[in-house]
Formats: C-alpha cells, structure tokens, sequence
C-alpha cells in the first residue's frame, strides 16, 4: 500500500508531465506563431508552466519524491495536436493550445478530491490560479485570433 507521500508524489508528478508537455507544445507553436502581440502572450503562457513545472519539482522534492523529467504520453499528444497547428496557422495553433488548457484545467480540478488535504492545498495555492491565469489567456487569445 502506498504511503500517503508516495500518493501525493505520483499524482504530482502527474500534473508535472502535463506541464512539462505544455512547455514543449508552446515551443512548437512559437515556432510558427509571427504575429507579435499573439507571440507576446504565448510567451507568458510558456513561462506561466515553466513557473508551475518548478514549483512542482520542488514540492516533489519536498515530500521526498523524484521529479519526472519527460512529459510521457502528455508529449505525444501535444505533438499530435501541434502537428495540425503547423499545417493551419496560427489560429489552429491558439485552438490547439487553448484545448491543451482546458484539459490541463480539468485534469487540476478532478484531481483535487484524490489528493490528501495538505497536497491540495497547495495545489489550490500554487497551481490552480496560475493554471486559470492561463487557461483565460488562451480562451481570450482563441476569441480574437482570425
């Protein structure tokens, strides 16, 4: 039976591959994304989960847990998906991202009723607002995208 850490550690390490495969997606999509003002706010999106990916290795750590590296099968999708951003342009690209968002989102906040009260409090503190924060951002960014 796993220890309440070793619990907290895998789903952790869970949301950590998420957002390490957000990061990768974000590149992919920078790479194609001109238009400077949708560059700008994919950037801060980008740093956004970069931001998330330290704060859960370091929490990680600190239940004595070994941080994933990889994004796991979160990365194949994310190629998957930004594969048809780079056939379409930047609207499918913000679309593809966008759907990213939701599911990372989602996933957050199904989550939350598995993990033990401390872990999810510091889920609800640390993550969640910033994983909202961007979820509006790309949900705005899709609206106005032509």
């Amino acid at each position: 039976m796993a220890t309440p850490n070793e619990e907290a550690v895998g789903r952790l390490n869970s949301f950590l591959r998420g957002e390490i495969s957000a990061v990768e997606t974000y590149r992919q999509a920078l790479d194609k994304v001109t238009d400077p003002s949708i560059r700008s706010q994919l950037q801060d999106c980008e740093q956004d989960h970069q931001e998330r990916i330290q704060l859960l290795r370091q929490r990680i750590t600190s239940l004595g847990g070994t941080p994933e590296e990889g994004s796991g099968a979160w990365g194949v999708w994310a190629t998957f998906v930004q594969g048809g951003g780079d056939l379409l342009g930047e609207k499918t690209a913000v679309s593809a991202l966008e759907e990213g968002e939701d599911r990372g989102l989602d996933g957050y906040r199904r989550d939350l009723d598995e993990l033990d009260l401390e872990t999810r409090t510091w889920v609800e503190s640390n993550i969640l607002p910033k994983a909202e924060r961007t979820h509006g951002t790309l949900s705005t960014l899709k609206r106005t995208v032509h």
